[in-house]
């Protein structure tokens, strides 16, 4: 009997999420403890990632379940959805992220997550070293294996961060065979670092609610109190979330 390649891909993810529960158990308690702390000096959590890393950042933002500290960093140029190819050169030329991060008053009190699987491109390494100069605790999100194969010599986000969240993706990310010499499909990175990032806040919101301390989550608006409870998180965060 042949086994589909959905169910090949479902069950190979099925294992890597659940080898997390090991591999990133560590980091994952180090890096909800320094958003935790973030959250307690009334800092931010920015998320930062290019191409499709950027679905991270869009991931957290204004999400039910979600923290309201958390800021995503959206920049069209180097995203996909108005030119693909060109986003692509984008991130990868040097000296354009600090220049589009100008808008973000990343601080010392505030965690900065960068997202990029290959972890070598200009973009995200820019975005790490921007959030390293302005102090903030730096968390990359990224595929040691793929960055090692990757990097020729460049630097990559995860020797600049403080916290490494490991997605365990392969070298080009697919993980699939499609029956065609060399082409693979399949990719595991988003689903994965979104796994990743929604564990480390789910964390983060349960150990400032055992201290005592708010957890600034929304609820989803179809709720009873959402209304009201995600009124006031807006308020409270307006003014320093351009997104909202």
């Amino acid at each position: 009997m042949t086994v589909s390649l959905s169910d090949s891909y479902l069950a190979d993810l099925v294992e890597r999420l659940t080898a997390l529960r090991s591999t990133a158990a560590e980091p994952l308690d180090r890096a909800a403890e320094a958003m935790a702390n973030c959250i307690r000096r009334d800092g931010l959590i920015y998320i930062f990632g290019s191409g499709h890393s950027h679905m991270l950042a869009e991931e957290a933002h204004f999400r039910a379940g979600g923290l309201a500290a958390t800021v995503p960093i959206l920049a069209t140029a180097t995203m996909l959805h108005e030119g693909a190819t060109v986003g692509t050169r984008l991130e990868r030329l040097p000296g354009l992220v600090p220049a589009l991060l100008t808008r973000y008053p990343v601080s010392s009190a505030d965690v900065m997550i960068v997202v990029s699987t290959s972890g070598v491109n200009a973009a995200p390494v820019e975005a790490a070293m921007f959030g390293k100069a302005r102090g903030a605790t730096v968390i990359a999100i990224t595929s040691e294996s793929y960055s090692r194969a990757a990097a020729n010599g460049r630097k990559r986000i995860a020797d600049l961060a403080d916290i490494v969240l490991d997605n365990g993706a392969p070298p080009g990310d697919a993980t699939q065979d499609a029956g065609a010499e060399g082409m693979m499909v399949g990719p595991v990175s988003t689903v994965i670092g979104a796994a990743l990032l929604n564990a480390a806040l789910a964390e983060t919101a349960r150990r400032l609610i055992a201290a005592g301390d708010p957890a600034p989550i929304y609820l989803s608006a179809n709720m009873p109190g959402a209304a009201e409870r995600n009124e006031e998180l807006i308020r409270r965060y307006q003014q320093r979330n351009p997104h909202l």
